[in-house]
């Protein structure tokens, strides 16, 4: 029995899988639906849906930046499966709020006074379960799995978690809108009966640590604590770098889709299925190579073709603008343009090197510290993440604002690639050294 396949039929690790999937796939299916709604049905301008869709990322990155400390703190005080089913028990709420929303929307309801506002806030408070969520669903790994176990089961994880990212934005992209709002509900439901399946996972730290409630102050020590270790501080730099790349790439993929494509819905949503298959498969093929290893070896080669590929879907988009279609084409009429195939596989590639660079950082941040401050590390990272995340959100939306087209702002994404490849390789080279590396 392969390694994969025996966590898969163990309860120390089944539940928290499909959990994280139900998770996934909720969160995806709502903000898919809803940016989609509104790029596609309210907005008539490629500089607003932009900015839109740059504020519904940055407003669910957010809470991450804020309360990633807290999280951690929780994660590790407290027993990480009681949180895990506090935090779904809190989605059943928060996604009535963001379906109400989009009932209302979808009947043309107070769209920009209620609906729209309904909606933000349900995204928001979506980052805060996420938020509180991310430290433990990695730092729960060590606990629960044997060590020759972890990578496969944070591969395993990262792969489960496109595949859901995957399947919530398919149907984001083709059912109607008041189908995905009865469906956010359902969801958070049956989540919530998964997660009381989850076995126990008591702190492993002093039990006496109490928490710090100061948000600002409890970031601030948390990051001073986490990055003193040079392998642990460059992996998370590398980490923010990449998911400010795919938050700038996420925030461009509806308003490229229907300005510069010319594509309908369906295929905007087609554009994020890709991303999230090349991720997964990144994924599992990058667990394939280093054998169980937890290694960065393979992260700065990985993360250059990334841009590569980056550049090869500018020069793509560029060559499309070129014959444009003069109205918005469905999935078969795209499929069948010139150039369509192309442009798929460079997403693809994109996506694929993506996942190979960053699930073995991840493993990192579990496997380099004691294992009583492994959600720390985790909400550490979150936090730097989170923060670089909303800084390439704000760029972006500035640089819409600006007159700045979505199709040359993918050259920002490429040039941040070439940061995280140095990043990768200053860490890989730590790992070798086994010391700290100066500047």
């Amino acid at each position: 029995m392969s390694t994969t396949t025996h966590l898969l039929a163990r309860r120390r690790f089944l539940p928290l899988f499909v959990t994280q999937l139900f998770n996934a796939f909720n969160d995806n299916l709502y903000k898919t639906a809803m940016v989609l709604f509104v790029v596609y049905s309210v907005y008539n301008s490629e500089s607003a849906e932009a900015s839109f869709s740059g504020l519904a990322s940055a407003l669910f990155i957010l809470p991450f930046f804020l309360l990633s400390a807290l999280a951690g703190q929780l994660a590790d005080m407290r027993d990480k499966a009681a949180i895990i089913r506090a935090v779904k028990a809190c989605e059943i709420i928060l996604m009535i709020i963001g379906a109400t929303g989009l009932y209302l929307a979808w009947q043309g309801i107070a769209v920009n006074t209620i609906a729209i506002p309904l909606m933000l806030l349900a995204l928001l408070l979506t980052g805060v379960q996420s938020t509180f969520l991310g430290p433990i669903k990695y730092a729960i790994l060590p606990q629960h799995l044997k060590k020759d176990e972890v990578l496969a089961g944070t591969g395993l994880v990262e792969a489960g978690t496109y595949v859901a990212i995957l399947t919530g934005t398919i149907l984001a992209g083709w059912i109607p809108v008041q189908w995905a709002a009865g469906a956010i509900i359902v969801t958070s439901v049956v989540a919530y009966f998964v997660s009381r399946q989850i076995p126990s996972a008591p702190p492993m730290g002093e039990p006496n640590e109490k928490l710090d409630w100061n948000i600002f102050r409890a970031s601030f020590v948390l990051i001073r604590n986490t990055m003193h270790e040079k392998q642990v501080f460059y992996a998370i730099l590398a980490i923010s770098f990449f998911w400010t790349i795919g938050a700038v790439l996420f925030i461009q993929f509806p308003p490229l889709a229907k300005n510069v494509i010319m594509a309908s819905k369906e295929v905007a949503s087609l554009f994020l299925v890709v991303f999230s298959v090349g991720v997964a498969i990144g994924s599992v093929s990058i667990n394939a190579l280093l054998k169980g290893t937890v290694s960065a070896k393979y992260s700065p080669i990985s993360v250059l073709f990334m841009g590569a590929f980056v550049v090869a879907f500018y020069f793509v988009c560029r060559l499309w603008q070129a014959d444009q279609p003069t109205e918005l084409l469905n999935v078969a009429q795209f499929i069948a343009w010139p150039m369509a195939i192309v442009l798929l596989l460079c997403l693809l590639g994109i996506a694929i090197a993506g996942g190979m660079f960053v699930v073995p950082l991840y493993a990192f941040l579990t496997t380099k510290v004691r294992p009583e401050h492994a959600a720390r590390t985790i909400a550490a990272n979150n936090i730097v993440n989170s923060g670089a995340m909303v800084v390439g959100s704000g760029l972006a939306i500035g640089l819409s604002m600006a007159g700045i087209s979505v199709t040359e702002q993918l050259l920002l994404s490429a040039g941040m690639c070439l940061v995280s490849a140095w990043l990768g390789q200053r860490l890989y080279r730590a790992e070798q050294a086994h010391i700290p590396i100066d500047w």
